[in-house]
């Protein structure tokens, strides 16, 4: 399986409301998938190049509240 394959395998296991963890920072974070963005576009304060071939989701932290953009790889189910 190439890795354009997985990662869209992997995309499609996250949904919103999903309880997710990713790296930051050297610590671990943990949050929720807000949406997916599957187009160019502004979130979490930055310009987003995503596309349905290449989604990227924005999450919000638990801790802090704040909005950010991972690619799926970077996310992880809890």
């Amino acid at each position: 399986m190439t890795d354009k394959k997985k990662q869209s395998k992997k995309s499609q296991d996250l949904n919103k409301g999903d309880e997710v963890t990713w790296k930051t920072h050297g610590s671990t974070t943990e949050g929720q998938v807000e949406r997916e963005i599957t187009e160019r576009t502004e979130a979490a304060g930055r310009t987003v190049d995503a596309s349905p071939d290449d989604p990227q989701y924005e999450v919000r932290s638990e801790k802090s509240g704040k909005s950010a953009v991972h690619k799926p790889s970077a996310l992880h189910k809890k």
